[in-house]
């Protein structure tokens, strides 16, 4: 009887306590597999209110208000849900089982579009500009802008991805040399890095104060992956063709170990473009160890190599000639393409990751990452040979079209007049039937090799055969060596109920070893260490080790070291009421650089050898923001910064490769950064719309071209011919604009989305010019020359679109089937411009003994030389489709097949393109673009015709 009644009254204390408490419960589980979902985040929107799915997928909240409110289900992988919930009071609701379907987009970002390395220059940076921050996020507009956009080289924002910040499990993976990540060091490897977390813009991360265009971290602790495993296959005609992919996660077992591997191999004979070979291979793993409830220990390492074939920027002649697949970087050896720019990654990843949980409101993260490894990137050196460039200028036809000399009295009067001569390349004006380009469009690979050999004859004089001889061609490899080590914490605290407190600190040290290699002697014995350019002690290297016979595998022409160290620290409050959310935050940061000659330079014998300087920069910033939240579906969100930034490691030291002089006076960067957004969210229906300004002051900017007759001081050679530096200082940019998503879902099969960006990206300043030209040593006079003022303030940036359209369908089958069409477009793209030709250097006579102008230049044919060129608007249209299926059994099998095709109207575009300054000065450039056939018109990169993408994948 007495047990009776304890067990009466215990059922009647849970039944009190259960219909006192307000709130619901549900469970989560997979479409296909049917099996409970653990570690699922479940929230309240525009509540600090979460809860996690257990082992048995279930989820619960209590205590809460009574009325509508608005659950959000999501996990990497999977589509959110959102549910409107009517929480009544006393009462513990059951939501029953809650479904969530594989999100598509995860497989739409293996066939990510990125722009070719080769857009960036052909420096060591060892950088990729790519949409891969957008990977992480599932908002409509940054989707768009990812995968749709991507493809065009749209930028959010119309920012640089320098002011972004990549990190995987908190430690930044941008590069010191130039503030940008470089993709490749993890390509390939898009299964081992799905978790991921996205921040936009300037808003608040657990992880880094950031930068102004967002975070985004890669987690790889081996215990958050889903147990199982994949192997995919996947073609496609972009930058590879052929991707293989298998990955494998254990799970946490009982003894509290928890691995995940993952292998692909991506290779292709000839990509998109002519002659881009490609070869890369990718190794993943990541292991942890679970002491306790506090401690864990993760190990990762990534492998991630890669090799592929560059192609070349062309000009419209060239294209009119040969299309826009030509590539001029390639010829045939042995039956077989060899691509003369191959561009190799290869740098290792090791980390170290200890996580420590002090309790249920306090974390800490502790990393140490060792990377090492080369970047490469070959080309051909030649010394008193003919250029073996097929597009070298004198090549061309319009080398015999548009040849005049610098005597005015030579010019027809109507290369002054602002039509010109008009018309296009004919075959027949002025010998251009002997343009070489005609005949032999690409490397010629044999003559090369005959030019390094000598031959050897029998006594009849028969040629039977040849012996290698000092080469006068050889194919080398600029490398970048680093080492660097990082060592950082990341700490995570629930103050109190309303305040979250994160804080980090950093300290990455780099070594980066720079310098020239020879790789191939083609044929040759050896090579003479020497610089054709210059004349006495000038031509030496190395002064230290003058008249150097080289041989394959031997360092020659630069090399030196760059250090770098820098420390960060950061701390942010973020506070959360029921009608407002803000947050604070602040940084500091200091960098130092430094480098180290290890040749004596004959043309800077006193400032090229042993250590420079150190450069040091201290920099601050400081961000806030607020959410409003109208109602648990509308909300209204602001951020601002005001940051100022250390200027990239190129570019303080300009000509790293020859001199330890840095740009004097130079100055960080300032950036001001604001943003605003109207947010909706309903189970149906989502939208944002955002208004941003960026303000950028105080940039530096650095590029190299060949001039002639560049400025008037310069008398070396024929009118001033020099390989020079431009170095931009004081550079201000102002980007404003709108963005827009929408996304309705129409029924519970059919969602229609829209997304739109507005931007006007524009310099908004007259930046300083100075030239660094290394022929004049050899005349006693100062390398650098300052050019004073470059009138670029209103002109735009270039590089992007800086208007994007876009309009969707999809639709998705219950039997795990779906189609979807979008619909791009595409405008207001604008061309590099030079700086150099809008200084007042580019009027000035420099046969002129008194620095006049030349007395031909008129305002209006000025205006018309140097104003900047827009492409043409384009529409792209995108269509996706995939299917998958579901195998019973013990252990259930998942199979699925994912499709794209891209451009499908085949739609030719220039993505970019930069004006060449080789002809700096008025009378030359108005010469040669009055011809109507330029010998140095702009040169432009051209987007993807149509193209195809799939993907067959496994899980198990």
């Amino acid at each position: 009887m007495k047990k009776l009644v304890i067990s009466t009254l215990f059922v009647l204390q849970v039944v009190f306590v259960f219909g006192q408490s307000t709130g619901f419960t549900g469970k989560v589980i997979d479409s296909k597999t049917q099996k409970p979902l653990p570690s699922v985040v479940a929230s309240i929107q525009n509540t600090s209110f979460t809860s996690l799915t257990d082992a048995a997928g279930v989820f619960t909240f209590d205590k809460l208000s009574s009325g509508s409110q608005l659950l959000q289900i999501k996990s990497a992988g999977y589509k959110e849900q959102l549910l409107v919930v009517e929480v009544v009071d006393g009462k513990m609701l059951d939501l029953g089982v809650v479904v969530l379907e594989e999100d598509v987009s995860i497989e739409q970002q293996i066939n990510l579009i990125s722009i070719l390395e080769n857009d960036l220059g052909d420096d060591n940076s060892g950088s990729e500009n790519t949409a891969g921050l957008l990977q992480a996020s599932r908002d409509t507009y940054q989707q768009a802008a990812a995968f749709n956009w991507g493809q065009a080289r749209f930028r959010i924002r119309g920012l640089d991805n320098e002011y972004s910040t990549t990190m995987i499990n908190g430690v930044s993976m941008n590069k010191l040399l130039d503030n940008r990540p470089q993709w490749g060091n993890w390509g390939g490897l898009n299964d081992a890095t799905r978790n991921q977390e996205f921040t936009m813009g300037s808003a608040p991360s657990d992880y880094t104060f950031g930068g102004i265009l967002g975070t985004q971290e890669i987690n790889t602790r081996a215990s958050i992956y889903r147990k199982g495993t994949r192997v995919s296959y996947a073609g496609t005609q972009t930058n590879y063709n052929w991707r293989a992919m298998a990955t494998h996660a254990s799970g946490m077992n009982s003894d509290g170990w928890a691995f995940v591997v993952s292998a692909s191999r991506r290779w292709a004979e000839e990509a998109y473009f002519e002659g881009t070979d490609y070869s890369a291979n990718s190794l993943f793993a990541s292991i942890e160890k679970k002491f306790n409830e506090k401690h864990s220990l993760n190990f990762t390492s990534i492998y991630a190599q890669n090799r592929r074939g560059r192609n070349s920027s062309n000009t419209d002649e060239i294209v009119s000639i040969a299309g826009i697949k030509y590539n001029s970087f390639w010829g045939w050896q042995d039956g077989k393409k060899r691509n003369s720019r191959d561009r190799e990654v290869e740098e290792p990843i090791n980390m170290l990751t200890h996580y420590w949980r002090f309790n249920d409101k306090t974390s800490l993260t502790s990393n140490v990452m060792y990377q090492f490894g080369k970047i490469g990137n070959s080309r051909i050196d030649f010394v008193n040979a003919a250029n073996p460039d097929p597009t070298y200028y004198q090549n061309l036809p319009s080398y015999f079209t548009s040849l005049y000399d610098n005597n005015p009295e030579t010019v027809p009067n109507s290369a002054y007049q602002p039509g010109g001569l008009g018309g296009v390349y004919t075959p027949n004006l002025i010998g251009a039937m002997d343009a070489p380009f005609l005949t032999q469009r690409q490397i010629d690979w044999n003559a090369m090799y005959r030019a390094n050999t000598t031959a050897i004859v029998d006594g009849n004089g028969n040629e039977i055969g040849r012996a290698p001889a000092r080469s006068s061609y050889v194919l080398y490899e600029d490398r970048t060596d680093d080492k660097l080590f990082v060592a950082n914490s990341i700490l995570s605290s629930q103050l109190s109920d309303n305040i979250v407190m994160n804080a980090g600190a950093s300290y990455s040290k780099l070594k980066s070893s720079n310098f020239q290699m020879l790789t191939d002697l083609l044929g040759g014995h050896s090579f003479l260490d020497v610089d054709p350019f210059q004349e006495g002690s000038a031509q030496q290297p190395d002064l230290n080790n003058p008249d150097r016979i080289i041989r394959e595998g031997d360092k020659y022409g630069y090399n030196y070291n760059l250090f770098a160290n820098h420390i960060d620290a950061f701390t942010q409050f973020k506070f959360t009421y029921e009608k407002i959310d803000f947050y604070l935050a602040q940084s500091f940061s200091r960098k130092d650089y430094q480098r180290e000659g290890l040749y004596r330079n004959g043309i800077y014998p006193n400032s090229s050898f042993g250590k420079s300087e150190k450069v040091d920069f201290d920099n601050f910033g400081f961000k806030g923001g607020l959410t409003y939240k109208i109602t648990g579906k509308q909300f209204l969100s602001f951020n601002s910064v005001y940051m100022s930034k250390a200027p990239s490691m190129r570019n303080v030291f300009f000509n790293a490769r020859l001199s330890n002089t840095p740009v004097r006076n130079l100055r960080s960067e300032t950036v001001s950064n604001l943003d605003a957004s109207y947010v909706i969210k309903t189970p149906t229906f989502k939208a944002r719309l955002t208004g941003f300004y960026a303000n950028i002051k105080d940039a530096t900017e650095t590029a190299f071209f060949f001039a002639e007759g560049a400025f008037e001081e310069v008398e070396v050679g024929d009118g001033g011919d020099a390989f020079v530096a431009e170095i931009v200082t004081g550079l201000d940019k102002l980007n404003i604009g709108a963005e827009l998503g929408l996304e309705y879902q129409i029924t519970s099969t059919l969602k229609a989305t829209a997304a739109a960006s507005y931007g006007q990206y524009t310099y908004t300043n007259n930046p300083t010019v100075t030239l660094n030209d290394d022929t004049r040593a050899s005349v006693g006079l100062s390398t650098l020359v300052n050019l004073g003022e470059a009138k670029l303030k209103n002109y735009r940036q270039p590089g992007m679109p800086q208007q994007a359209y876009a309009v969707g369908l999809e639709y998705r089958d219950p039997k795990f089937w779906w189609v979807g069409a979008n619909v791009n477009y595409l405008a207001d793209t604008y061309l590099d411009v030079s700086p150099v030709l809008r200084t007042n250097s580019f009027l000035r006579n420099p046969l002129d003994a008194n620095g006049f102008q030349f007395p031909e230049a008129e305002q209006s044919r000025v205006d018309k030389l140097l104003k900047q060129e827009k492409f043409d608007p384009y529409t792209l249209v995108n269509l996706t489709g995939g299917k998958s299926w579901r195998v019973s059994g013990k252990n259930p099998v998942t199979l699925g097949l994912f499709a794209t095709l891209n451009n499908v109207f085949d739609i030719q575009y220039k993505t970019g393109g930069f004006e060449q300054a080789r002809n700096a000065n008025y009378r030359e450039l108005n010469q040669d673009v009055s011809s109507g056939t330029p010998s140095f018109a702009p040169r432009y990169f051209y987007g993807f015709g149509r193209t195809y993408f799939f993907n067959f994948y496994i899980n198990f």
